[in-house]
């Protein structure tokens, strides 16, 4: 006997179960919140960074500190970074200078980083031109010991000089040198003609 064939395909049961929603988190790619952090990840300095920020900041600190105490009175800072960079000057022992050297760094943070450069940078040049004024002054007085020529090329150079009060002054430089080993120490002579010389030289 054949089976009757059914007139259109069984219903689904009323009960059958349907595939369950996903419950995860969709992950909306191109999300603005999801960008905005991405961007702010960015822009934010890395430990590297931070580090070198730091580093560089301390050895701003360690410029200053090695000015003269009078250039280093001069330029305009926080008075807690000046106490600090002054403890530093003041401070010994190696641990505690390094320690002292961060604290510097730390407070530098809210200083004028870019108007303390400038006004290192100023006074560093003002330094070096008064090096190099000292090292003529010392150049000059060596020529002026060693021979009358010098004395004719200083007159020629500086006509205001008082020549009769510098001869006299070579003159005496001229005696002790020749009386001296070459190893003693600088007689009065020389330092006192030294300190004719120096003013006369603008660094």
């Amino acid at each position: 006997m054949i089976p009757a064939t059914p007139s259109r395909l069984a219903a689904p049961h009323p009960m059958a179960r349907r595939a369950a929603p996903h419950r995860g988190i969709d992950n909306h790619y191109g999300d603005a919140s999801a960008e905005g952090d991405d961007a702010e990840a960015e822009s934010r300095p890395s430990k590297t960074q931070l580090k070198q920020q730091s580093q560089a900041l301390q050895t701003l600190g360690l410029a200053l500190s090695e000015l003269s105490a009078e250039r280093f009175a001069a330029i305009d800072m926080p008075e807690g970074l000046r106490g600090a960079i002054a403890e530093f000057r003041r401070t010994k022992s190696h641990e505690g200078r390094r320690r002292q050297l961060q604290y510097v760094g730390k407070l530098m943070r809210s200083a004028d980083e870019a108007a303390l450069r400038e006004a290192l940078a100023a006074a560093t040049l003002g330094s070096a031109r008064e090096t190099l004024a000292l090292h003529e002054a010392e150049r000059w007085r060596a020529e002026l010991i060693a021979g009358d020529d010098a004395l004719t090329r200083w007159q020629q150079a500086h006509p205001d000089t008082d020549t009769q009060q510098l001869r006299s002054l070579v003159r005496a430089a001229r005696r002790d040198a020749a009386a001296l080993a070459p190893e003693a120490r600088q007689p009065k002579s020389f330092r006192e003609l030294f300190q004719f010389i120096k003013p006369m030289i603008q660094p």
